[in-house]
């Protein structure tokens, strides 16, 4: 997925109640956070719990934006402060579809009531995306 600089990513998240997909691996991005690439690399050197567990280090540097783009958790069951506490910002799921309601939206550009322009994706697990008149 490509977003432009300044751009922001809203993930309505309604079912995530953890960050990491074992106790481990949750417990360090609850600690560290999604701080970006130098930093994480930085806190690897200086800490024996993530240099002792490479793939979270990993997956908090895949997961960062470097700063780019904004990156806006939309969740049920964590609360602002954990989703803050990993470096995300955070709307709670019931506000965030009431702007962005994935039952209206269509997969690709959709333009909303208050003219706001989005890029919907209804599933980003089945791949990569990409608007085909770019090509």
């Amino acid at each position: 997925m490509a977003i432009a600089d300044g751009g922001e990513l809203i993930v309505l998240a309604p079912g995530v109640d953890k960050f990491g997909e074992d106790a481990n691996i949750d417990k360090l991005i609850r600690k560290y956070g999604y701080c970006g690439r130098e930093k994480i690399l930085t806190l690897v050197e200086e800490n024996e719990d993530l240099r002792g567990n490479l793939s979270a280090a990993a997956h908090l540097i895949h997961g960062s934006s470097d700063g780019r783009f904004s990156i806006t958790y939309c969740t049920r069951y964590l609360t602002e402060k954990e989703v803050r506490g990993a470096c995300f910002d955070y709307i709670p799921y019931e506000e965030a579809i009431r702007m962005y309601d994935p039952e209206k939206l269509t997969d690709g550009y959709n333009t909303l009531e208050n003219g706001e322009r989005i890029y919907y994706i209804s599933n980003p697990a089945l791949g990569l995306w990409a608007d085909r008149a770019r090509f």
